[in-house]
């Protein structure tokens, strides 16, 4: 049997545009998809060829913020330039936290607008 591979991962946003518009910026991804999704919400796939996120509201938006680690512990990235992300993330008003630099990479951690936990790390 053939290894199998991450297609995508669905998260629930309270503002798919937002989310789309930060992590394209943040890793270069491609809109691959948007339109009506399950029980009349809506959602934007931002991803390379091969996989995505997809980023989805539901017609009742969520409020608030999500509770950390409720199931979801945090979404892992990796980018070229640590640096260069980092600039990007603040300069969306998000705070970077937990910098850390073993083996294999560098990293550090973000929530959010909703919460939801990133790393952003580089094997550069």
């Amino acid at each position: 049997m053939r290894a199998a591979r991450l297609e995508h991962v669905n998260i629930r946003v309270t503002d798919p545009d937002r989310t789309a518009s930060f992590l394209a910026k943040l890793t270069g991804w491609a809109e691959r998809w948007r339109g009506p999704a399950i029980d009349d919400g809506w959602t934007i796939h931002l991803g390379a060829q091969f996989d995505y996120i997809a980023l989805y509201t539901p017609k009742e938006p969520v409020t608030g913020r999500f509770e950390k680690g409720a199931p979801l512990q945090h979404v892992g990235i990796v980018v070229d330039d640590l640096d260069a992300a980092e600039r990007i993330v603040e300069d969306h008003g998000l705070v970077p936290f937990s910098h850390a630099d073993y083996d294999p990479g560098r990293r550090f951690y973000f929530y959010d607008w909703d919460g939801i936990e990133f790393e952003l790390v580089s094997y550069a």
